[in-house]
């Protein structure tokens, strides 16, 4: 087979697929079925709790922290998916990727509140994530998999959901500490450039 006839293949077999997954959702996850509403408000709770809980005057911070978990669960996400280790059964449309309640809100939101709270009150945050992972792994995702909401398939399993979840969550830690590190020096730095040992203060 040539390469244009291999990405036109490709094309073929992806329009199909797009076809069958929002024949599935209009059938099965559309606003009509019952689990529609939960992973809705799987997506849109843990938003509004962020909206009063999240300590503004770290905002940025907190954020980024926030925004790696995101990024790492998402693509992780894909990645289960698309080899058949982990499938969301129900999801808000086919056009976002399909767990974007859990990667985009729900984990997120969770490791996030969770920094949050450990930095504000200085706790062990390498503890505490492990014990929040525990919770979504073998807690959470063992309801969604009760109720159907999700599959394990070819030996994935809620343990290797809790290793993801803490090592996701250990990164955006480092990530959000280095961003800091660089701030920090940015901000040395400038003082030092501002600062003129001969400046008087005007009497």
């Amino acid at each position: 087979m040539e390469y244009r006839q291999y990405w036109n293949q490709i094309h073929e077999k992806q329009d199909e697929l797009n076809s069958l997954v929002s024949t599935y959702w209009n059938n099965f996850s559309s606003m009509g079925d019952w689990q529609y509403w939960i992973v809705f408000s799987l997506f849109v709770a843990p938003l509004i709790l962020l909206y009063f809980t999240v300590d503004r005057k770290r905002i940025i911070e907190i954020f980024f922290f926030g925004y790696t978990v995101h990024m790492f669960w998402a693509y992780f996400d894909i990645a289960l998916g698309r080899n058949g280790y982990l499938i969301h059964t129900y999801f808000l449309t086919p056009v976002l990727p399909i767990a974007s309640n859990m990667t985009a809100s729900v984990l997120p939101v969770g490791f996030l509140l969770l920094y949050q709270y450990c930095t504000n009150k200085n706790k062990n945050f390498y503890l505490y994530t492990v014990l929040l992972s525990a919770v979504f792994a073998f807690g959470f995702a063992t309801i969604e998999q009760y109720m159907g909401f999700v599959e394990f398939r070819q030996g994935m399993t809620q343990f290797y959901l809790f290793l993801i979840d803490v090592g996701v969550a250990y990164i955006a830690y480092w990530f959000t500490k280095l961003l800091l590190k660089v701030r920090d020096k940015s901000g040395n730095r400038n003082r030092e450039l501002n600062f003129n040992p001969f400046k008087q203060k005007a009497r």
